[in-house]
C-alpha cells in the first residue's frame, strides 16, 4: 500500500511533534519531513515531493500565507491544509491563505485537558481531510511550464470521473429562496459565486458553510465586499428579505420558521447532523417544510454527504437542485453524493453556477405564479 506522504510545517517543536504523532496513528499516512518556517518548507517540498503539506500560519522568516503563495508561484500543486487558531486573527489569516491557494484548514486544539486528548482531536479533524484531498490521485512536484493559478489549483488533485444521471428539470416554478451548502473548498467557491452575481438576488439566499464560530463571521464580511448582494452572518429571528445572503454561524444550525405572515431565521443548538453543525441537511429540510418546492438548492464543493437528504426533500417537493461539477470541486463529496443519488437537475462548473442561479430566478419571475417572497 502506498502511504500518503505529508510534510508538517510549524515553528513550534511541540506542535510539530503533536501533528506528527497524530498522523502516525494512521497506517495510510507517513510524515516524511518537518519544517520550522515557510522558507524551509519550500526547500523540503522540492526535496521530498510530499502529497500534502500542513502549514502553520504565524512563523518567523516566512509565514504560512507567504509560503502558500510562494509554493503556488513555483507551480507546486499538492494540497495544503492550514493549521489555524480559533481567533479573529486566526480566522482572517486562514481565509487569506485559502485565497492564496490553500485547500482547507483545521483549528489547533484549545482548552484541551491532556496530550492524549489533543492527539485525538488533531487526528479526528486532520486525517479525514488529508484522505479526502489526496485521494487515489497523487500529484507531486512542480507543474513545469504550465501556468498555476490558485483557482486552477483549487480543483486539484483531479478525482476519477464518476458516472451520474442528471435528473430531468422540473421546468420554471416559483422560487422564494435559494439555499446553498458547501464545505471543503467552499470559501473560495462562495467567493466566486457571490462575485459573479450581476444583480442582488431577487429572493433571500441562505448558506451553510462548514466552519467554526468566528470564521463564519469573517467569511460573511469578506463575501459582503465582493458582489451586489448584502451578505451577513445569520442571526436568530431575522425576517428574510430579497437580496440578502445569510451565512449560518459556526456551531449553530440555521433553520427557517414561519411566524404569522413572515418567514424568519431560527438558530438552534440541536445535535450535529452528518457530524456537522451547522448542517446543510438541517437548512434544506427546514426550508422545504416552510416553503415547499419553491426552492432552488445549490451544493458546492465539500467532503462528506451533507446535503444529500435535504436535496432529496427539495426534489420531492418540486424544487430545483444544482451541484458543482467534479472537475472544479476541491472535493467532490457533497455535490457528488447528491449527483450520484440522482437528485441533481444540473451539474455545473463553478463559473456557471451564478449565471444558472440568475437564469432560474429570471425564469421563475417570468412564470405565471408570483415568486414574491412572503
Amino acid at each position: 500500500m502506498t502511504r500518503i506522504r505529508v510534510l508538517v510545517v510549524d515553528d513550534s517543536v511541540v506542535v510539530r511533534r503533536l501533528v506528527t504523532d497524530a498522523l502516525s496513528r494512521d497506517p495510510e499516512i507517513e510524515v516524511v519531513g518537518v519544517a520550522a518556517n515557510g522558507k524551509l518548507a519550500q526547500a523540503k517540498v522540492a526535496q521530498l515531493a510530499p502529497d500534502l503539506v500542513t502549514m502553520d500560519i504565524e512563523m518567523p522568516e516566512m509565514d504560512g500565507i507567504e509560503a502558500v503563495r510562494a509554493l503556488r508561484r513555483s507551480g507546486y500543486r499538492m494540497p495544503i491544509v492550514m493549521f489555524s487558531t480559533l481567533t479573529e486573527r486566526g480566522a482572517s489569516a486562514t481565509l487569506d491563505a485559502l485565497v492564496a491557494g490553500a485547500q482547507d484548514y483545521v483549528t489547533k486544539p484549545a482548552n484541551v485537558g491532556s496530550v492524549q486528548e489533543s492527539l485525538a482531536q488533531v487526528a479526528h479533524n486532520l486525517i479525514p481531510k488529508i484522505k479526502a484531498l489526496v485521494g487515489p490521485a497523487r500529484s507531486r512536484g512542480p507543474l513545469g511550464t504550465t501556468a498555476a493559478t490558485p483557482s486552477r489549483l483549487a480543483a486539484l488533485p483531479t478525482p476519477a470521473r464518476t458516472r451520474v444521471t442528471v435528473r430531468p428539470e422540473p421546468g420554471p416554478h416559483p422560487v422564494r429562496a435559494v439555499v446553498v451548502g458547501s464545505s471543503t473548498g467552499g470559501p473560495e467557491a462562495l467567493s466566486k459565486l457571490v462575485a459573479a452575481l450581476t444583480v442582488p438576488p431577487s429572493v433571500p439566499v441562505l448558506v451553510v458553510q462548514h466552519m467554526p464560530p468566528v470564521f463564519t463571521r469573517q467569511l460573511a464580511a469578506r463575501l459582503d465586499r465582493l458582489g451586489p448582494a448584502r451578505v451577513v452572518e445569520a442571526e436568530d429571528g431575522t425576517e428574510l428579505r430579497p437580496g440578502t445572503v445569510h451565512v449560518a454561524p459556526g456551531d449553530r444550525h440555521l433553520e427557517l420558521h414561519r411566524r404569522g405572515d413572515t418567514v424568519r431565521t431560527v438558530l438552534t443548538d440541536g445535535p450535529p447532523v452528518n457530524f456537522c453543525r451547522p448542517s446543510v441537511d438541517v437548512l434544506f429540510r427546514s426550508a422545504v417544510r416552510v416553503l415547499g418546492g419553491d426552492l432552488l438548492a445549490v451544493v458546492l464543493t465539500g467532503m462528506g454527504a451533507d446535503g444529500r437528504t435535504g436535496c432529496e426533500d427539495v426534489v420531492g417537493a418540486g424544487g430545483t437542485v444544482l451541484v458543482q461539477d467534479e472537475a472544479t470541486s476541491v472535493v467532490w463529496g457533497m455535490p457528488g453524493a447528491v449527483a450520484t443519488a440522482g437528485f441533481a437537475h444540473r451539474i455545473l462548473p463553478l463559473p456557471e453556477v451564478a449565471p444558472a442561479i440568475e437564469r432560474v430566478l429570471a425564469e421563475a419571475h417570468a412564470g405565471e405564479r408570483s415568486t414574491r417572497w412572503a
